[in-house]
C-alpha cells in the first residue's frame, strides 16, 4: 500500500521467485497459485496492468520491487480467482449494444444502481484510460457504476481513449475496499479481459500487496 510521503516500492536485488510471460491472465495465474512472490512479468501487447505500471516488454533488466494489489472474487463458483487489473459486471463501457437492466451496487451499506460496474485497480481496458485516478498499489479499487441514457453513450466510448469521459454526472465514481454486485438476471462478468460464465452476485475485495512486480 502506498504511504503519504514515502516512494511506492523499494530497490531490489533479489532474483524473482516466478518469471511470467503473457498477459494480465497469466499474471493473475501465477498470482494466485504464488501469493505473496516476487515476479519479473514480460507483457504482451496486450497487458493493461503492464501498461499502468510503464513497463514493456523488452526493457532492461528491472531491479526495483513494487507491492500489487489484486481484485479477489468471493463467490462459490469462482472461488480462488483474482483480477490484477479490472472486474467488469454487465456490457463493458467501451463495447457497443448495452443492454438495459438493473445492478445493485452494495458499498458499506449504501445501495446504488446502474447497468455496468467497474472495479478496478488498474487504470486501462484494451487500452484506454478507462480508470484514470486508479493505481495498483494503493490498497484501494476504484469503483464505476454507468447509468448513462442512451443519447450519451456514443458520445461517452468517444472520450475513453483519454480518459475524459470522467467526471461524468450518469457515472458514480467511488474509492472502495470491498463490494457487492447483485442483479436480478445473470450477467456477463469479465475479469482482465477474459469473459466468464454470467453471474447474479459476486463480492470483490481489495488485497493488498497480494504480489510484488520487478519494474
Amino acid at each position: 500500500m502506498i504511504t503519504p510521503g514515502k516512494e511506492w516500492g523499494a530497490p531490489c536485488d533479489a532474483q524473482p521467485d516466478l518469471e511470467v510471460h503473457g498477459g494480465d491472465t497469466d499474471l493473475a495465474s501465477a498470482v494466485a497459485q504464488h501469493p505473496g512472490t516476487l515476479i519479473r512479468f514480460t507483457p504482451n501487447a496486450d497487458s493493461d496492468i503492464a501498461r499502468a505500471v510503464g513497463l514493456r516488454a523488452g526493457d532492461p533488466q528491472r531491479n526495483w520491487a513494487v507491492p500489487m494489489d489484486v481484485l479477489r472474487i468471493d463467490d462459490e463458483k469462482l472461488e480462488g480467482r483474482i483480477a490484477v487489473n479490472m472486474a467488469i459486471l454487465g456490457t463493458p463501457p467501451d463495447e457497443a449494444n448495452w443492454r438495459s437492466h438493473t445492478l445493485s451496487i452494495d458499498v458499506d451499506g449504501t445501495t446504488t444502481h446502474g447497468f455496468c460496474a467497474v472495479v478496478a485497480t488498474g487504470q486501462y481496458r484494451n487500452g484506454l484510460d478507462l480508470v484514470p485516478r486508479s493505481h495498483p498499489g494503493d490498497g484501494w479499487a476504484e469503483l464505476q457504476l454507468y447509468n448513462l441514457p442512451a443519447r450519451h453513450r456514443a458520445a461517452m466510448k468517444d472520450r475513453l481513449a483519454t480518459g475524459s469521459h470522467l467526471p461524468h454526472p450518469n457515472i458514480t465514481q467511488r474509492r472502495i475496499h470491498t463490494t457487492t454486485l447483485t442483479t436480478p438476471t445473470p450477467l456477463q462478468f469479465d475479469l482482465d479481459g477474459l469473459r466468464l460464465d454470467p453471474v447474479q452476485s459476486v463480492s470483490i475485495t481489495v488485497v493488498s500487496n497480494a504480489y510484488r512486480l520487478l519494474l
